[in-house]
């Protein structure tokens, strides 16, 4: 009996120091994403197939959706992703400062741009996601700049996607009113000039699309894979240039399986996994890679440049002062 019952509590305690080493779980991880549901699924499809021992729960929704969740987890304790996917660096900043992340320092980012990852190795961004905008082709005008959505042609055609929802909407915004010949003067002018804010970036695509509005501020690939695809939409990188998102990927310190959850990230940094996000539509990360069939020869993406720790210290601000102004 003495030796039965020794049995069990060492097993007991193989248990406990299974899950605090992260393999308690091992085959299986729970993967927290914003990506668009078809890039979702081919992500996790590829990643399982190059990895056939693991499998992959999703919960997908909007970056500040997933945000919300996660608030709602730290709160009662339990968090449960392993890895998160979602749209952009200032999100992934914050969680960093909360110690909501693990660091990997051993994930492979040769060929990469030293501004794509966090240099601790917390998180590492898997694309290039600019926005600019988007106009239906039966438009009379043909804008060059941001500026030029401010003016009486514009008046009560322009849609956006609303920086409540949207984490490339969010960072768009903090990074614009950061700047002289924008700021929130920029904004203020297009409240004034009838901007309609929207859901998401796929609302505003649809939006300019079928013409119940005619400009829009959107995401590249969004825009430029549907006029390959032959919709009635161009779209433009403005004058004063572009923000870019990244998508970074990262390992949550609460995770319950870090060895696959690094597996996840050294294929979302491998090759494979760059040849993929370019496949999808994006620009890559990886430069080498290649560029995506949308981007003309020569055309070279102009991206504002933006301090990612000072607009973590702004966001919630600007976003209640944009929802002041817009509605939520």
């Amino acid at each position: 009996m003495l030796y039965s019952k020794s049995r069990h509590i060492l097993a007991a305690t193989a248990l406990v120091l299974a899950n605090l080493s992260g393999t308690a779980w091992a085959g299986e991880i729970v993967l927290y994403t914003s990506q668009p549901e078809a890039d979702a699924a081919e992500t996790v499809a590829a990643f399982e197939a190059a990895n056939p021992d693991v499998s992959v729960e999703v919960f997908r929704s909007g970056t500040s959706d997933l945000l919300g969740k996660l608030a709602a987890e730290f709160a009662a304790g339990s968090p449960q992703p392993d890895v998160l996917l979602i749209a952009d660096a200032v999100s992934m900043e914050g969680l960093k400062a909360d110690g909501r992340l693990a660091a990997y320092e051993g994930a492979n980012t040769e060929g990469f741009d030293p501004n794509a990852f966090d240099s601790e190795g917390y998180y590492f961004g898997s694309k290039l996601i600019t926005t600019g905008i988007v106009f239906n082709t039966g438009a009379t005008e043909k804008p060059s700049s941001w500026a030029d959505l401010t003016g009486a042609a514009y008046k009560d055609l322009v849609v956006m996607p609303s920086p409540l929802y949207s984490g490339a909407a969010a960072f768009m915004l903090s990074t614009f009113v950061d700047r002289d010949d924008l700021g929130w003067d920029f904004f203020e002018s297009m409240q004034k000039n009838g901007l309609t804010s929207v859901r998401g970036n796929g609302a505003v695509l649809k939006s300019v699309a079928t013409g119940e509005n005619v400009y829009g501020i959107v995401v590249d690939f969004l825009a430029l894979n549907a006029k390959k695809d032959g919709s009635p939409v161009d779209f433009v990188f403005p004058d004063e240039g572009v923000t870019a998102v990244t998508e970074p990927v990262a390992i949550m310190s609460t995770a319950k399986n870090v060895g696959d959850a690094r597996k996840f990230v050294d294929f979302i940094l491998s090759t494979e996994g760059q040849t993929l996000a370019l496949t999808q539509g994006y620009l890559p990360s990886k430069a080498s890679v290649g560029r995506p069939d949308w981007l003309p020869e020569g055309v070279e993406v102009n991206v504002m440049g933006a301090d990612i720790g000072a607009i973590v210290g702004k966001i919630d601000g600007n976003k209640q002062r944009f929802s002041t102004l817009f509605g939520g």
